[in-house]
Formats: C-alpha cells, sequence, structure tokens
C-alpha cells in the first residue's frame, strides 16, 4: 500500500496544533442532480442504516435514490440562502468565530478548521491541508452533543479511514459527547430564557432532538439516554416542572420503530389535550438546517396549528451565539490541556539534511 505523504512537508516547518468541528453535511445545491450522490453518501453508511449490505444495496440504489432526491431538493429549496446551504453557512461562521478565540490565547500555534461527514468540505480534504501545515496534534470536535453511533461513532470511523492511508499520523484527541456540560446547558437555558423575555413563556417547552431506530437503543446506543439528560437539566435550569416540558424525537425515516415520542405525532395530539400554546427547541442540532428551518420551523407548526393550536414558536439553535462559542472554545481548552508545540525546528532541519534530507 502507497501511503499519503505531506506535500508541502519541511524539516524546518513550525509545528501546530490542529482543532477540526465537523458537522453532519450538505448538498453542493437544492437539486436533485446535487442531492442524489450526497444521499447516496450519507444513506450508505452503515453506521446510519444498520441493514444486511446487499440488502440495502438493493433498496438504496433501487428505490430510494429514485425518489428521494427530487423530495429532498423541494425542501432544500425552501432554506437555501444567497450563501448557500444553512448548516454549511453557520459551521463556517462557527469555525471563524472559534478561531479567533484560539488565536487569541494561543496565538499562531493553533489552527482550526470545519468539514462534513458527508459532502464538503470532506474530512479527508481538510486533514490534508491541516496536516500540510504542520499539524502534529489534533483535536476532532464533533458538533453532535448527544453521543450516537450514527454521528460521532460515524464521524470518527471516517477520520480513522484517513488515517489509515497516512505515513505519519497525529497525535489524537476526540471528543465524544458534551450532553451534560453545564455551560453547554446554561447556554440552551439562557437561550429559552431570552426567548420568553422577547414572546413570553407557552404552556409547553418541546425539546426535540433528531431519532434513531428504537434497535440501536437496545443495541446498548446512550443517544437515548443523553437527550434526556440534556432535557432534564435544561428543564432544571429553568425551573420547569415535570409537566411544563417534554422531549420528542424528529426525522424519522423508513417503516420501523424508532425512539418515541415521534415529534409529529405527538405535536398534532397536544390541543385536544388541551395544550395550545407551545414553543419548540432542538437541543441536539449545533446549526440550524434543514430538520430545524423546515420540518420544525414551518411541517410540524402546520400539524400543531391544524390541530387546533394557537400558539407555536420555534426557539433557534445555538448557532454562532457568543455563549455557543464560549462553551466549544471550553471544550477545545480543555483538550489541548498538556500539549506543546515546537515553533523553531532549525535544529530538526539542520541535522535531516547533514543525514542528505532534500528540505
Amino acid at each position: 500500500m502507497k501511503y499519503k505523504s505531506n506535500k508541502g512537508f519541511s524539516h524546518s516547518q513550525a509545528d501546530k496544533i490542529g482543532v477540526l468541528i465537523t458537522n453532519l453535511g450538505t448538498p453542493e445545491s437544492p437539486t436533485a442532480g446535487a442531492l442524489r450522490p450526497y444521499l447516496k453518501e450519507f444513506l450508505s453508511d452503515p453506521r446510519v442504516v444498520e441493514v444486511p449490505r446487499l440488502l440495502w444495496w438493493f433498496i438504496l440504489n433501487g428505490i430510494i435514490l429514485n425518489i428521494r432526491p427530487k423530495r429532498s431538493a423541494e425542501a432544500y429549496s425552501t432554506v437555501w440562502t444567497d450563501e448557500g446551504s444553512p448548516l454549511l453557512t453557520i459551521t463556517k461562521a462557527q469555525s471563524l468565530a472559534l478561531a479567533e478565540k484560539c488565536k487569541d490565547a494561543y496565538g499562531d500555534d493553533v489552527i482550526v478548521d470545519f468539514a462534513m461527514r458527508y459532502g464538503n468540505p470532506s474530512v479527508t480534504s481538510v486533514l490534508d491541508n491541516m496536516l500540510e501545515k504542520g499539524v502534529r496534534k489534533l483535536v476532532v470536535l464533533p458538533l453532535y452533543p448527544q453521543y450516537s453511533a450514527s454521528t460521532t461513532g460515524s464521524t470518527f470511523d471516517a477520520v480513522a479511514k484517513d488515517f489509515t492511508q497516512r505515513r505519519w499520523l497525529p497525535e489524537l484527541r476526540f471528543v465524544n459527547s458534551y450532553n451534560d456540560r453545564d455551560d453547554y446547558i446554561e447556554a440552551l437555558a439562557d437561550k429559552v430564557r431570552a426567548h420568553w423575555l422577547e414572546h413570553g413563556k407557552a404552556q409547553l417547552l418541546v425539546l426535540s432532538y433528531h431519532g434513531i431506530p428504537k434497535r440501536y437503543l437496545m443495541n446498548g446506543d446512550p443517544y437515548h439516554c443523553e437527550c434526556h439528560k440534556t432535557s432534564r437539566l435544561v428543564a432544571q435550569k429553568l425551573g420547569l416542572s415535570h409537566d411544563e416540558y417534554m422531549t420528542t424525537f424528529q426525522s424519522r425515516f423508513g417503516r420501523e420503530e424508532w425512539l418515541k415520542p415521534y415529534t409529529d405525532e405527538t405535536l398534532k395530539g397536544l390541543p385536544e389535550k388541551g395544550i395550545k400554546s407551545i414553543q419548540v427547541m432542538c437541543p441536539g442540532f449545533s446549526s440550524d438546517c434543514l430538520e430545524t428551518i423546515e420540518e420544525i420551523g414551518e411541517e410540524n407548526r402546520e400539524y400543531f396549528m391544524d390541530a387546533g393550536g394557537e400558539k407555536y414558536q420555534y426557539i433557534d439553535a445555538l448557532n454562532s451565539d457568543e455563549a455557543h462559542i464560549d462553551m466549544l472554545f471550553s471544550i477545545v481548552k480543555d483538550n489541548l490541556h498538556g500539549w506543546h508545540v515546537s515553533s523553531d525546528n532549525s535544529k530538526r532541519a539542520g541535522l535531516a539534511n547533514m543525514l542528505g534530507a532534500s528540505n
């Protein structure tokens, strides 16, 4: 096997620490043509769909990829902006803000960048760039507060797969989750408080998380438990009683049972129970995207209002809020503890030259 070498490597090059934040991904454009390769990459991941590979290949290529791209493109077109996908735009802004924080604290020793698990910028392309700049120690921070094998686990797979093709590996620290960090919980609670200050408090706060098949929970995935823990801690910060908030799960796909209660079915049934005023927050999404803007902001609003609801409000994700960036920086600081790099490698370069190295 031929391993990758860093093309721009120089023995005198200063060593760097890298911070890589990652998110799920986005198509290149809101078109069926762009959605097909994106969905194929996403839905081909065995972490995402745990079905026998041969059977799933026929289902995916014979049915899903012939139907879903057009439907998904129509949904994406409703949230697309002049700058592109909201998820891409916001993740880039988060990366720039985090880079500023790191530069203030560590100078030029730390490089911050972002990648998407599916689509672009890809994990491999960003790692290529970071390692060529001299990154020898790397923190990977997936922007999934609650761990799931289908998200965080899959991100690790992508990094590990890339590393199998490299000769010189950086030292690695990988953040699994941050579902119960006090600064994360406080940032969520402050977001709700700010919304209440402007719009008043609803009868019920619905905390909606992306769903996964129930089978994954039964096989040991901690995601369900971590989501409920986040909800409980946020409710405690806000002083909410058990009947003033609830946890639900959205975005299910396919016919098998997913984590319950389902967000859409729950919202359809609330008005008949006397709950006519709700506010919805999605703590598992670090950036607003299709699943929050369109699915929660529009589709589920219609379900609730058509069922007799009177007041429905979506509370934005943490996005690039200062409290969110401060919290992410705090995670980075924790993981950089004890790490140092050499900015002056002239001695190394001299020794390499004595041994006949070209640079």
